[in-house]
């Protein structure tokens, strides 16, 4: 064959296929309502309460102090399951992908970072005062930190530094801004797109597999290849919802179930007891495909039943009272219990309502207020 007939050529039928699978795709159906988004947000609602219930009376360590025994003492029934709540983390990052791919589409990458950072600062500088403060005021519960110690806090960078956390769920923050990173460096950047967003898909599981081999902290801290699965199956579940089904996305969400639930059981399954806990690895893996699993009915709209205006509210609520459950929890039980002398199941409910509630005040008047003013004052990314 000539080099011209080589040139006009149709291509391989294998590079054909690979090119019709990445090439730009029409949506098959448009984004559904405001009924999605409010099945979200239950979700997230409930992630947050599993977290919640395991910072409770699903593990020892400060909470034991508070409870004066083991919580595996005083909620011999139902701290069996709530210490499967740590996978509400995991629920959580399924969640993000899907969520921040939905928010990211049609935006700039200024205005990707101006919608992250007036979302996340507000709410937790008010946090972090409010941990500290009461720290100050009882340290028994839980000692201080410095103040140089608190004021690298106000970052959000403590973890990578290795300095004192003040918020215990801090360092999933971190995992979160790494990801919204990547995101935006390698798809965001260019503009989001179908096939932009499977090339990432498909490039940061491969990135993840060989940064085990490797086995280099440093790869490790920029490729998240333990966290990377949950992220990746969010994106994959909203491509889904966007476009519509088909298998390579669903093959993208399948791929990154089996790796995380790998990843779960590894790290949080004890093939002995340790204490007053024990996890099955069974189970783990079934929390796991049940997160996957509902994050799927949101993409493919078998929730849309689910329109009380409630979850919306719930939605709201659950960033500020996943960053101050847990310390403030501490502290509300040690008053409730130890000071006031209150059963532990009425303890236990009056520290979660309570602390919704101060969820709650912390939307409405923190970042309902300035969250809109600090994305109005952030400049806007100049090409």
């Amino acid at each position: 064959m000539s080099t011209a007939e080589q040139a006009t050529a149709p291509p391989a039928p294998a590079a054909l296929r690979l090119e019709q699978v990445l090439a730009e795709r029409p949506a098959v159906r448009r984004p559904r309502g405001e009924s999605r988004l409010r099945a979200l947000d239950g979700l997230r609602l409930l992630a947050a309460l599993m977290v919640c219930m395991y910072h409770f009376t699903g593990k020892n360590g400060e909470v034991a102090a508070s409870w004066n025994q083991s919580p595996g003492t005083v909620f011999p029934t139902l701290s069996q399951l709530s210490t499967y709540g740590s996978l509400g983390v995991q629920f959580f990052f399924v969640i993000s992908g899907f969520v921040i791919c939905m928010s990211s589409w049609g935006r700039s990458l200024g205005d990707f970072f101006r919608s992250r950072i007036s979302r996340l600062y507000p709410a937790y500088w008010v946090a972090v005062v409010m941990v500290t403060g009461a720290a100050v005021l009882l340290p028994v519960v839980v000692a201080p930190v410095r103040p140089d110690e608190f004021l690298v806090n106000l970052t959000m960078m403590q973890q990578p530094l290795g300095v004192e956390r003040v918020l215990g769920v801090c360092w999933t923050l971190w995992v979160e801004l790494k990801f919204y990173v990547l995101f935006a460096l390698f798809v965001i950047w260019k503009g989001v797109t179908y096939r932009r967003v499977v090339i990432f898909c498909i490039l940061w599981t491969l990135a993840g597999a060989f940064a085990r081999v490797a086995d280099n902290p440093l790869t490790d801290e920029l490729v998240m290849r333990d966290h990377a699965p949950f992220f990746v199956g969010g994106l994959a579940l909203y491509l889904i919802h966007r476009f519509g089904s088909d298998l390579l996305l669903w093959g993208i969400v399948g791929m990154s179930f089996l790796l995380g639930q790998r990843y779960s059981v590894m790290a949080l399954w004890h093939p002995a007891e340790q204490g007053d806990f024990h996890r099955s690895p069974y189970v783990i893996q079934a929390v796991v495909f049940l997160a996957f699993a509902a994050v799927a009915a949101v993409a493919l709209g078998w929730t849309r039943w689910a329109d009380w205006r409630w979850l919306t509210v719930a939605g709201a609520l659950t960033y500020p009272f996943y960053l101050i459950h847990e310390h403030l929890g501490w502290f509300f039980i040690r008053v409730l219990h130890r000071g006031l002398g209150l059963d532990p199941y009425t303890t236990l409910a009056l520290s979660v309502a309570s602390l919704l509630s101060l969820a709650y005040l912390m939307h409405r008047f923190v970042e309902k207020p300035f969250g809109p003013k600090l994305k109005r004052a952030l400049p806007a990314v100049r090409s």
